[in-house]
């Protein structure tokens, strides 16, 4: 079997993508994952972020080609049931650079938490009483009380995920650009939300902490009880993913735009 240099396979624990490592060990031979410097991941835009997301805790990031096998697959290519030539797909894949979020986040308890998300940081309240936040960008307080469900802060890659469904606007990829929206805002009624350069640091501060509890989700990740909360672009990490020329994430999501 032919060997593809120095690249692993990830695998989402699903029968489709199941279906599709099979087929893939079966034309093809693969390193392990600690002597890779490519990997390729099979199954949906939530395996591949926890894909990405398991790259960042272990220090050790490695260009990512993803098929989909999943439902949407926005951040993955086409799977298409073959493989055929599949080290010449791979030789020919574009580079696209995705720097994530760095969210800090104070607990009701003091406790200081990190947690990075590639997609979005969405704060959400926890009972049936809405959220009153106070929101700042670079330290200057811009709404001293936001009544919502919610509000979440979104990168170009994540702005066509839950940010979109919130009726946020879609970033073009390359727009240093962040999307900041609210969840169905009860005050200022009229605040649709905000287009921000991705150099600034968001922040939200709970008010009525102990009536109104919040929750933070950064991407897949969850934090109760919070009392403030710290959004800015980790300078420190990028990944990489990688897309067929004719299949780029740019161009999906300027299709995106176009979709009624």
């Amino acid at each position: 079997m032919p060997a593809i240099e120095k690249t692993a396979l990830i695998v989402s624990p699903t029968p489709d993508a199941e279906e599709a490592e099979a087929l893939m060990r079966k034309k093809y031979d693969w390193c392990v994952l600690e002597e890779a410097e490519t990997v390729v991941v099979l199954g949906g835009d939530g395996f591949m972020l926890q894909a990405l997301h398991m790259m960042l805790d272990h220090g050790r990031i490695l260009p990512a080609f993803g098929m989909n096998l999943g439902t949407v697959g926005f951040l993955m290519n086409i799977w298409d049931g073959k493989c055929d030539d599949f080290a010449k797909r791979l030789a020919r894949a574009k580079p696209f650079a995705v720097s994530p979020l760095l969210m800090t986040a104070t607990t009701m308890d003091d406790r200081v938490i990190e947690q990075p998300a590639i997609n979005e940081v969405s704060l959400l309240r926890e009972t049936r009483q809405t959220a009153k936040l106070e929101v700042s960008v670079n330290s200057h307080i811009k709404l001293s009380e936001l009544v919502c469900d919610g509000v979440l802060v979104a990168t170009p890659a994540g702005s066509t995920a839950y940010n979109l469904s919130a009726n946020g606007p879609i970033l073009p990829l390359g727009s240093d650009m962040l999307a900041l929206t609210p969840i169905s805002p009860f005050r200022p009624r009229r605040w649709k939300g905000a287009i921000l350069p991705d150099s600034s640091r968001i922040e939200f501060r709970v008010l009525e902490e102990q009536k109104r509890p919040v929750s933070v989700v950064a991407d897949q990740k969850e934090i109760r009880d919070i009392r403030h909360i710290s959004i800015a672009k980790d300078p420190a990490r990028t990944l990489t993913l990688l897309f067929d020329p004719e299949h780029s994430l740019d161009d999906r999501i300027a299709t995106e735009q176009f979709v009624v």
